[in-house]
C-alpha cells in the first residue's frame, strides 16, 4: 500500500499536478504523456561578465595560453637580461612577479564564475536526467504488472482448455462437476487487465 502511495506521490511530482486525483492507469498515460526533455544546452541570454568570463576560462584553459605565456615570460626575461643597466624590471623580475600575480588574481575569479555556471546546467542537467530515468522506470514497471496479469490469466486460460479436452472423455454428469468447479476458481469474461 505504501509502495503505491510513494508511486503517486512521484508520478505527481513528475507531473506537477496535486489538484487532480488519478487511477493508475490514468496517471500512466499522463506520465506518458508528459515529455520531461529538456534541452539544457540551449544558450540563454547571457550577460557581458558571463560571457566575458566563459572566454576568460575557454583561453585559460588552453594549450595556447600556456604556451603564449610562456612566451611572453621568456620574452620579458630575455630583454631585461641583455639590456642590463637600461632594463626595465632587473634581475629578480619584481615587476614580472607582480604582474602574474595580478593576472592569477584577475583570472581566478572568472573561472570560478564560469565553472559555477557550468555546475548548475549540469546539475539541472542531472535532475531532467533523473526524471526521465524515473519515468521510464515507472513505465516499466506498469508494463511488468500488466505482463504478469497476462501471464496469470493465460495459465488460466490453458487450465480451462485442459479441462475442456479431458471433459470430452468422461461422461455428461462428471462434465458438471468439473464446469461448476472450474466456473468457481476461474475468471470470469468481464475481468480486465488493469
Amino acid at each position: 500500500m505504501s509502495n503505491k502511495k510513494e508511486r503517486r506521490r512521484i508520478v505527481k511530482e513528475l507531473l506537477d499536478v496535486t489538484d487532480k486525483e488519478f487511477t493508475d492507469e490514468e496517471l500512466i498515460h499522463q506520465l506518458i504523456n508528459t515529455e520531461l526533455s529538456k534541452d539544457s544546452d540551449k544558450t540563454d541570454k547571457l550577460s557581458f561578465g558571463q560571457r566575458a568570463a566563459d572566454a576568460v576560462a575557454r583561453f585559460a584553459g588552453s594549450w595556447a595560453f600556456i604556451f603564449s605565456f610562456i612566451a611572453i615570460m621568456v620574452i620579458w626575461m630575455v630583454l631585461n637580461i641583455v639590456l642590463k643597466d637600461k632594463a626595465f624590471d632587473a634581475y629578480p623580475f619584481i615587476l614580472l612577479n607582480l604582474v602574474l600575480s595580478c593576472i592569477a588574481a584577475v583570472q581566478a575569479p572568472l573561472i570560478m564564475m564560469s565553472q559555477n555556471r557550468q555546475e548548475a546546467k549540469d546539475r539541472e542537467r542531472a535532475e531532467n536526467d533523473f526524471k526521465v530515468n524515473l519515468k521510464s522506470e515507472l513505465i516499466i514497471d506498469d508494463l511488468h504488472r500488466k505482463m504478469d496479469l497476462v501471464l496469470e490469466n493465460q495459465k488460466k486460460i490453458n487450465r480451462r482448455l485442459d479441462l475442456l479436452d479431458q471433459a470430452e472423455n468422461i461422461s455428461p454428469e462428471q462434465k458438471k462437476n468439473i464446469v461448476s468447479s472450474s466456473k468457481k476458481t476461474l475468471p470470469q469474461d468481464n475481468d480486465s487487465l488493469t
